[in-house]
């Protein structure tokens, strides 16, 4: 009886451990190996960092085992280089591989950000005629050449490159090389081995004591790779040969098969809506939304009720901060200020005479709010982030300036101008046609106010210039010279220009 027993339970253990074999055998063959193509092609900008997030999360959500960045660029932003580079360095759950690629489209190259993102991926392969490097950090001068940054800028990157290439395995002299001009880079021997060495290393290998721990055999000079004064860029052939790259790869078949990977599980291509962010958070489209936004919130404060310009501006501020918010840059603060701004800007124009303190306040924190919205940071700690910085004031600031001219323009020829008809209230409150007005064939009524010259009354509302006054028991929409008058104020009639009564403060 005990063999029967025995065997019921040998049978399930045996079958067990038949599947579990059969399973890790299929994935040392790669069987059940699979890749995801991630493509990073053209301009490194903010939109690509959430196009990058979120496409590695999908992959890795699906069991990707490789998640291969296609890379094809000239490089980009500092902030956003340096977004993806710390996201990719994060990824644990699958193998990181950098692809540059060649094909009839793409321009073969990986340089500057495209370098750095490259190195910070675990595995690196390029197609025949690519090239990679000259990683240096730029930015746009006043003549629209580019020129290079400062030393604080150029050794943020430089430790940053150097942690990638040393946490990666890659060669860190030639990662130095690639973003510093004071680097030298020489190509030695080491006991017959090819490397890569600064020369800082090459001396402190070469004055090592023979017989200590560590100490290198032989040691030969073969040439200088990259003097002092000029970026290292490599060819496809030169990176493979100082151990840079795993090896060439010229399509997606052969990097599968130097991968061990059975497929491509799927290639994440940009949306539609990663361009429309792309083209909303550029500066001059913000700068436009900006303008609009604010001046349409002023035309509905004039306004009554609730119409097309506050539409208008609210659809402006909501692509505005909706736009940086799917880029994972707006927060709490960024609204509270904007919303504080308008508010302390409404005070100003409806409750305090002239514009003042409270008036600049709240132009100053709507400002920080656009500002703060274009950068995930908000006290800049480098100097690449004090540029950045300074590029959004700029924006920000082109934008108010802007509209508060636009504002004035409007405050001024507005009720002289028949496109804002509908904006103001240009006939008497009353809507009764009084003696002496004329129709006109479409049914409106024209009123003529010639004879309340030299007329007086009260203000019902603030005059700024335009507002409302009340004049022998009428109420009638009053315009002054430019002048500001309070609510309450006695004021004269001194003439009329057309349908507009022109007001003094008497």
């Amino acid at each position: 009886m005990k063999k029967p027993r025995l065997l019921f339970w040998i049978i399930p253990v045996l079958l067990l451990l038949s599947i579990t074999a059969t399973e890790t055998l299929a994935q040392q063959t790669g069987s059940n190996t699979t890749a995801w193509i991630i493509p990073i092609v053209g301009d490194i900008e903010p939109s690509m960092v959430t196009f990058v997030r979120r496409e590695a999360r999908r992959a890795l959500d699906d069991g990707a085992n490789y998640l291969v960045f296609e890379i094809d660029t000239f490089g980009g932003r500092v902030d956003s280089t340096l977004q993806i580079t710390s996201f990719i360095m994060s990824i644990k759950k699958a193998q990181t591989v950098a692809w540059i690629r060649n094909t009839e489209t793409s321009m073969g190259v990986s340089w500057s950000a495209g370098a750095l993102i490259a190195l910070s991926c675990s595995q690196i392969y390029m197609a025949s005629g690519t090239s990679m490097g000259a990683a240096a950090p730029v930015t746009i001068g006043a003549d629209g050449k580019s020129e290079g940054t400062g030393e604080k800028t150029v050794s943020a990157v430089r430790s940053q490159i150097a942690a990638l290439a040393e946490k990666n395995g890659h060669p860190t002299g030639i990662a130095l090389a690639m973003v510093d001009y004071d680097v030298e880079l020489w190509e030695v021997t080491v006991d017959g081995a090819v490397k890569a060495l600064t020369l800082q290393e090459l001396e402190r290998l070469e004055s090592s004591k023979p017989g200590e721990a560590g100490t290198p055999g032989e040691i030969r000079r073969i040439g200088i790779i990259s003097p002092v004064g000029k970026l290292l860029s490599l060819t496809a052939g030169e990176a493979s040969h100082f151990g840079l790259t795993r090896g060439l790869a010229d399509d997606r078949e052969e990097l599968l098969d130097k991968l061990g990977a059975a497929m491509i599980l799927e290639e994440s291509t940009p949306s539609a809506w990663d361009s429309v962010i792309s083209f909303l958070v550029s500066g001059a489209v913000q700068g436009l939304l900006i303008l609009v936004g604010l001046v349409m919130i002023f035309l509905e404060m004039q306004s009554p009720g609730f119409g097309i310009p506050g539409t208008v501006g609210i659809i402006c501020f909501i692509l505005v901060f909706g736009a940086s918010f799917m880029l994972g840059r707006v927060g709490s603060l960024e609204i509270i200020l904007f919303m504080l701004g308008l508010g302390l800007l409404a005070v100003e124009i409806f409750l305090i005479p002239g514009f003042g303190v409270t008036g600049i306040s709240g132009i100053a924190l709507i400002g920080l709010s656009l500002i703060f919205s274009m950068q995930d940071f908000i006290i800049p700690r480098f100097e690449w982030e004090w540029t950045l910085m300074g590029r959004n004031a700029i924006v920000v600031c082109v934008g108010l300036l802007a509209a508060i001219t636009g504002i004035a323009i409007i405050a001024l020829l507005g009720p002289k101008t028949r496109m804002f008809d509908r904006l103001t209230l240009k006939t008497q409150i009353d809507q009764t046609a009084s003696e002496g007005d004329s129709w006109h064939d479409d049914g409106s009524v024209e009123s003529d106010y010639s004879t309340l010259v030299g007329k007086t009354g009260k203000t019902v509302t603030v005059l700024r210039p335009i507002g409302k006054a009340e004049i022998e028991g009428s109420t009638f929409q009053v315009e002054t010279d430019g002048s500001f008058v309070s609510e309450g104020e006695e004021i004269k009639v001194v003439k009329i220009k057309g349908n507009i009564i022109i007001v003094r403060s008497v």
